[in-house]
This record gives structure tokens, C-alpha cells and sequence, in this order.
């Protein structure tokens, strides 16, 4: 019973997140306005607003013009649902619980976002970071979650400007080799960005929800599953290569995060 509430839960906060991810990069209010069909415009009444059910019972289908329905729509709510579920089967439900449950979320609308506008706004970012920093079941554990925070964003602010220093300056020792008598007195190198910043305060968040060593995993996980992407589009275009980084993440957040226990296990026994 508990898992089904926890699962009803997180269905109707995943139809909320919808209007998160199609609203915010508009720049629009998620909280006034109501919702709406986006291609005639028409107000949804309240039965067309049922997570799950109203897109399977419309069969996909705007109730006035017919129109096709988003398949990421319900998705979203599912996977809402199942992290809700996932996390109360793992633990039993409390608000502590219920903060880290929304953090993640704010990372599913942030991985959606990044994907689709390559984008990652701060107010999810920093709602991401306000929920993992409170998702914990002391003063003391809040306290710590604030720590590793704090400890990840520096972390990762200096290894971003560690690498665009160097990434920077190997094209600019690249390009002193093609300089002439004409061109020697300018200097046109690029500053090459190795991390954007909405990468560093997903960190903060990350190390909010799983701690130091955790969170060094859940990086390395994310490389990992990142690489086969990488890999992919190496021979794409310059545009193509821009693989948005926040969803693998989260991913891997996630993952270290439900397997917590057999991970710091497996540390543990090896140093």
C-alpha cells in the first residue's frame, strides 16, 4: 500500500514537472495560466489533466484537434512515479524522503531540458540543491549534506578552470605554430569552457544526496555511460557533438544512490 501511495505520489507531482519542462525554458509561469493544448491552444478540462490515464484514454490525442500528444508526457509521469516508488521501497515514506524524492525530479526536468534546449536553468538547479540539502534526517545530516555541497561546487569550479586553462592554451600553442609576419601581433585563441556551470551546481547536488565517496562514483559511473555516446557522435558535426552531460548525472545518481549500501560495501573492503 505504501509503495502504490508513493507511486500516486510521484505520477501527479511527474504531470506537474511537464509544465516545469515546457514552460521554463519559455521563460513562462508555471503557476499561472492554465494548462492547454499546444498546437490549438484550447484550456484542457480537469479529465484531460489525469497522469497516465487521460493520455492512454485520449489514445495520444488532443480531446478538440486531434492532434498528436507527446509520448514524453506520460513518460515523464511514469518515471516520476517509479523514482517515488523506488525510494520509498528503499526507504519507508517521511518528508525527509519526500525532499529527496523532489530532488530528484528536479534533476529529471533538468536532464529533459538539457536534451531538448541543451540548456540547464538555475532555479531547477538551485531547487535541485535546496531539496538534497534538506533530505536528511538531522540537523547534523543537513548540516552535512550542506558541506558536501559546498565541497563539490568548489571542487568542480576549480577543475573547470584547470581544464579550460589548459584546453585554452594548448589551442593557443597550436596556433602560434601558424603565425607569420602579418598575424603575429594578433591573438584571436578562443576561451575554450571545459564545464558549463550548470554542471557544477548539478555536483553540488550530487554531493548533497550521496556524500564524497559516492559522489566520486556516480561521476565516474556517469563517464562511463556518457562514453558510448561520446563515441557515437565523434564523427557528427561540431553541433552534434554537444552531448548534453546533466542526464547521465542523474542518472548515475540515481543509481549509486538506490545501490548505496553494497557500493561503500565493496569501498570498504578494498581500502
Amino acid at each position: 500500500m505504501e509503495l502504490l501511495i508513493a507511486f500516486l505520489f510521484g505520477i501527479i507531482f511527474g504531470s506537474f514537472l511537464n509544465v516545469v519542462i515546457l514552460r521554463i525554458p519559455k521563460d513562462e509561469s508555471v503557476v499561472f495560466g492554465a494548462s492547454h493544448c499546444t498546437s490549438c491552444g484550447k484550456k484542457l478540462k480537469p479529465w484531460h489533466n489525469i497522469p497516465l490515464l487521460s493520455w492512454i484514454f485520449l489514445q495520444g490525442k488532443c480531446a478538440y484537434c486531434a492532434n498528436k500528444i507527446s509520448v514524453q508526457y506520460p513518460l515523464i509521469e511514469l518515471l516520476s512515479g517509479v523514482i517515488f516508488m523506488a525510494l520509498a521501497y528503499k526507504y519507508s515514506l517521511s518528508v525527509p524522503l519526500f525532499f529527496i524524492a523532489m530532488s530528484f525530479l528536479m534533476l529529471l526536468a533538468l536532464s529533459v531540458i538539457d536534451l531538448k534546449y541543451k540548456m540547464v536553468p538555475d532555479s531547477l538547479n538551485l531547487l535541485a540543491i535546496f531539496f538534497a540539502i534538506f533530505g536528511a534526517w538531522s540537523v547534523s545530516g543537513v548540516v552535512q549534506n550542506l558541506q558536501n555541497a559546498l565541497l563539490f561546487t568548489g571542487s568542480f569550479t576549480l577543475l573547470r578552470f584547470a581544464l579550460s586553462y589548459y584546453l585554452t592554451s594548448s589551442v593557443y600553442r597550436a596556433g602560434i605554430k601558424t603565425k607569420t609576419s602579418w598575424n603575429k601581433h594578433f591573438d584571436r585563441t578562443p576561451f575554450i569552457e571545459a564545464m558549463g556551470e550548470g554542471d557544477i551546481m548539478v555536483a553540488a547536488t550530487m554531493g548533497a544526496l550521496l556524500g564524497v565517496k559516492l559522489g566520486l562514483v556516480a561521476i565516474f559511473l556517469s563517464a562511463l555511460l556518457a562514453l558510448p555516446v561520446m563515441l557515437f557522435v565523434m564523427k557528427g558535426s561540431k553541433e552534434e557533438q554537444r552531448v548534453p552531460f546533466v542526464p547521465f548525472l542523474a542518472t548515475a545518481t540515481f543509481i549509486v544512490y538506490m545501490f548505496d549500501t553494497p557500493i561503500m560495501n565493496y569501498i570498504n573492503a578494498n581500502y
